[in-house]
């Protein structure tokens, strides 16, 4: 029996030991750094590039909405013109507010609206209490200071004659002559006043300046009326010729020979033609119409034709060889004068300045400033500025806008 006590021999066990791990080097590690760079820029351009294309198409689109939409058509041609037709201002040939230059009540008044009078016919008159007293009060200083002057000349004229014979001190005479020099300036100074005051109280008064009618009467009897340009008494006109002014464009500026006669009409007299003479004109071209400002003379010696109402002036000149037909919508009034906007490039607008002839209130006849090839936007917006981006839209057979 084998022994027990013996050890026995333990099954041999194979013991695997951790196999050894190679050390990364630098040059994968980097290449490994490098690898996820750039999946992550690869990631990062794959979610820039569809933003920026998105962004890039909204404002793209959004240019494209805010272009205000536009239609643009070439100027119909016109016939070359020798004469047109320009609205023209009629006004009194004088005309003059009466106002008070003295205040009170007042008392009277003789003419009224419509009435015909005479250079320096009595209009009204005005009550003036206080100032017949200020009157009254200058004349008692006046007398006081004639009184003492007088006094002081004699006391100085006495002792002038005293002093040769040193009967009186020289002092005394220089004190009694300037006295005299001083009473008689209080003397002058009181006249003065009292012309003054008579001057006011002449005032009372009121005078026409000029023969002509009387247009309005704006104070009644009993009315308190005061000094100045406040409240106007009167109004009068001299009619019997009437002035029209009328604005002849730039390009006319040369037809306008003095001592013309012209054509003039008024809506309420459809039948007959009047004759005006030009007499002046201002001699510059306003910068802001580019026109210049003409004056004709009517004869109104039979009281047909009234100020303030409007006439059209017929002017001639020499023919224009081309005028262009626009609509008045596609007209621009701004501060530069009357303007057109053109579509140049495509889609952009460009402001002109233009100089207008004949005007029916639908269509304007362009004198200068355009050619048979511009386009010219039909409606322009009032924000319209030159240089702007404009989406130009094709009319639809009714003449709107269309897409």
């Amino acid at each position: 029996m084998p022994d027990e006590t013996k050890p026995q021999p333990q099954p041999a066990h194979d013991h695997e030991s951790a196999p050894e791990h190679e050390p990364i080097s630098p040059r994968k590690a980097l290449i490994g750094v490098a690898i996820v760079l750039i999946v992550a820029v690869v990631l990062a351009i794959a979610g820039i590039l569809p933003r920026q294309a998105a962004n890039a198409a909204l404002a793209k689109h959004t240019d494209a909405m805010a272009a205000p939409a536009v239609i643009a058509l070439p100027p119909r041609p016109g016939a070359p013109i020798d004469n047109f037709v320009l609205p023209g201002n009629v006004t009194a040939y004088s005309d003059s507010p009466i106002y008070a230059r003295t205040t009170g009540y007042l008392t009277h008044w003789y003419y009224d609206i419509g009435a015909h009078v005479k250079a320096g016919a009595l209009l009204a008159e005005i009550s003036t209490p206080e100032l017949d007293q200020q009157v009254a009060q200058a004349e008692a200083d006046l007398a006081t200071s004639q009184a003492t002057a007088t006094n002081a000349k004699t006391q100085a004229d006495r002792y002038t004659g005293l002093v040769g014979s040193n009967a009186v001190s020289r002092q005394d005479t220089d004190t009694f002559v300037n006295q005299a020099a001083s009473t008689a300036a209080a003397v002058r100074s009181a006249q003065a006043n009292l012309q003054r005051l008579k001057e006011l109280q002449a005032f009372e008064k009121v005078y026409a300046p000029f023969s002509g009618v009387v247009t309005a009467r704006n104070v009644d009897t009993g009315q308190l009326v005061t000094e100045g340009s406040t409240s106007e008494l009167f109004h009068v006109q001299a009619l019997q010729v009437l002035r029209v002014y009328s604005n002849l464009p730039q390009a006319y500026a040369s037809a306008a020979k003095l001592g013309s006669r012209l054509d003039i009409t008024f809506p309420e007299h459809a039948s007959k033609t009047f004759q005006g003479t030009l007499v002046r004109t201002s001699q510059a071209i306003d910068p802001v119409s580019r026109t210049l400002l003409v004056e004709l003379d009517v004869n109104n010696r039979d009281g047909e034709l009234f100020p303030g109402s409007l006439a059209q002036v017929h002017f001639k000149t020499p023919a224009v060889n081309q005028t262009f037909i626009v609509p008045v919508t596609a007209l621009i009034f701004r501060r530069q004068g009357i303007q057109v906007a053109k579509l140049v490039n495509g889609n952009v607008a460009h402001l002109v300045s233009v100089v207008i002839g004949q005007d029916d209130g639908a269509t304007a006849q362009i004198i200068t400033g355009l050619s048979p090839d511009d386009k010219i936007i039909q409606d322009p917006p009032d924000s319209l500025i030159d240089g702007e981006k404009v989406n130009p839209e094709s009319p639809s057979a009714d003449g709107t806008g269309g897409a």
